[in-house]
């Protein structure tokens, strides 16, 4: 079973640039948290999470057509790289969510986003950042615009789930990782 060690291994040649790397984070500790709501395996949904922009870094335009073969090559597992792929069904793949890991995986990416914008315009950060204030700012379509709402509402229907609903789970995963994530705010020192 792919764990966050060998997940951060496998990454560490491949992503490099700081904020991809900050992403990867945010969406393994959000994972972490979905796989605790669904009573399922935390770290490895993490290492899932930490490891799913494994080629955006080398080939922004060609993302997931450079993921299968080398982590196939590397020993991961192919139930392993499938759920990776999946987060890129319609976009860049043709595989569908079809597990919880997968349609977390599906919604979390582009969540992420809008979670970490909204707890970095925070006076204390991800720390006090409840799903009102981030439902407002979701609803702006002006707010972290580049990330896709109608994804994320896509992958919450995969789910079953609300919008507000999975963001919480994020924010609470997010938050016990506030100081690594630079999400602590700016009165945090104080």
């Amino acid at each position: 079973m792919l764990t966050v060690e060998k997940a951060k291994e496998l990454n560490k040649d491949m992503v490099t640039e700081e904020n991809l790397i900050l992403h990867s984070k945010n969406v393994s500790y959000a994972m972490g948290a979905m796989a605790e709501h669904f009573g399922e395996d935390v770290e490895y949904w993490q290492a899932i999470g930490y490891l799913h922009d494994y080629d955006y870094e080398k080939y922004p335009e060609e993302h997931l057509q450079h993921t299968k073969e080398p982590l196939l090559e590397a020993g991961v597992a192919e139930e392993d790289v499938r759920a990776i792929l999946s987060h890129g069904y319609g976009i860049c793949t043709d595989v569908k969510p079809e597990s919880n890991l997968e349609k977390s995986l599906f919604a979390v990416d582009e969540l992420t986003g809008i979670i970490q914008a909204c707890a970095r315009m925070r006076p204390h950060g991800i720390t006090d950042l409840n799903t009102k204030s981030f439902m407002k700012k979701f609803k702006d379509k002006r707010f972290a615009a580049k990330c896709d709402r109608e994804l994320i509402r896509q992958g919450c229907d995969m789910l079953g789930m609300e919008v507000r609903d999975v963001a919480q789970i994020c924010i609470d995963g997010m938050r016990g990782h506030a100081a690594e994530l630079g999400l602590e705010g700016t009165e945090a020192a104080e």
